[in-house]
């Protein structure tokens, strides 16, 4: 069964259709979005009154904030509005051993043409493959748990050493508003689950393995009062204005989907999720483009018969690539992918903290912007 409004579907667990025929989906997202920025009436005011905070706030300062860079759309536009509006950012890229030939080339643009900052850290490769095969060991689904986690780690690591109080995050309602189903990730913060299975299959010591714990957000937004905001929320973004003005002036290539600016991520969305999980997370990020009037949904139908996989000759060729680099055989892989999922909680877990740190934030008013 499928939302005839959205593309999600009854392969999601906590998926029904409501009372107005629409799923709890949709709904949710329709509910939610008078509450963004991006649909208040004063909007430009707001946005005009936050930069010039940023702008006070930083002088005196190398910087004014922070924007972590992956060569993706909305993070690059984000970096993009950030220098447009006069604000002088440090650009942060986390490098993990897996970015596109196109990644690079993206950001390589954009620092020079934008002529800001550029902050890059390299992952030690050996720690970095024996964590990642400790959770392809592990069979949950939330691989990229790692990365994402490594990478909060970095922008507020960045942020503290300069003095910067704003990370500027692409995250955004217009692209990303409608809520990841909690059976598809994990907790981003919940280091006890990496660390648990890293113990129980790994074989590397963590030394230099970039972490970032639910205590280290509440630390590092209580005590540095950092704070992490979706930038492109204050503006009325559209991707497909945004890429436009992108490849137009910064000489940026696009990708065929969201986040596939990442040779691993690509492989993990593309094939793993698919096949594995039973995961096609375009469904996700195709709807909330439906539902902000971005695209058809006639169009998405169409667009989700195909493969996940634009062409089928990369597929192969990441699968080679991906399997040596992790340093699979054809046969150990092939068990990995017929094996079946084991959910996260059954490694340990910060999830009760990180339920606790919620609830308690609830008494406590952080404007966003």
């Amino acid at each position: 069964m499928v939302c005839s409004r959205c593309v999600m579907d009854d392969t999601i667990p906590d998926f029904h259709i409501c009372e107005n025929g629409y799923c709890n989906y949709c709904n949710e997202f329709l509910e939610t979005r008078a509450t963004h920025a991006i649909y208040e009436k004063d909007l430009k005011e707001k946005r005009e009154d936050f930069i010039n905070r940023m702008k006070q706030d930083g002088k005196g300062k190398e910087y004014d904030c922070v924007v972590g860079v992956s060569g993706g759309v909305d993070s690059s536009y984000a970096l993009y509005l950030a220098v447009k509006n006069g604000l002088r950012p440090l650009a942060v890229h986390l490098d993990n051993g897996w970015n596109s030939e196109l990644a690079t080339h993206n950001i390589a643009n954009l620092v020079q043409k934008l002529k800001v900052d550029l902050y890059t850290h390299v992952i030690n490769w050996n720690e970095n493959r024996d964590m990642q095969l400790s959770f392809f060991k592990a069979d949950v689904i939330d691989i990229e748990l790692l990365m994402d986690n490594a990478m909060l780690a970095l922008n507020y690591q960045m942020a503290k050493k300069y003095g910067v109080k704003y990370i500027l995050s692409g995250s955004n309602f217009s692209t990303e508003g409608m809520r990841i189903p909690q059976a598809w990730n994990h907790n981003k913060y919940d280091v006890t689950n990496i660390r648990s299975i890293h113990k129980k299959f790994g074989k590397i010591p963590i030394k230099t393995h970039l972490l970032f714990s639910s205590i280290d957000k509440v630390i590092y937004e209580g005590l540095y009062k950092i704070r992490w905001l979706p930038f492109l929320d204050l503006f009325e973004y559209n991707k497909k204005n945004a890429l436009h003005i992108l490849t137009t002036e910064m000489g940026y290539k696009p990708y065929p989907y969201k986040h596939y600016e990442s040779i691993f991520t690509r492989f993990y969305q593309g094939y793993i999720l698919p096949r594995k999980f039973n995961v096609d997370k375009r469904k996700v990020h195709l709807s909330t483009l439906i539902l902000t009037g971005q695209m058809e949904r006639a169009n998405v139908l169409e667009l989700l018969k195909e493969s996940p996989y634009p062409q089928k000759e990369t597929e192969q060729e990441d699968l080679i690539f991906v399997t040596k680099k992790l340093g699979f055989t054809e046969a150990e892989f092939n068990d990995y992918m017929s094996r079946p999922p084991i959910p996260h909680e059954n490694y340990g877990s910060e999830l009760w903290l990180w339920k606790i740190i919620k609830r308690l934030s609830k008494f406590v008013t952080l404007k966003k912007f």
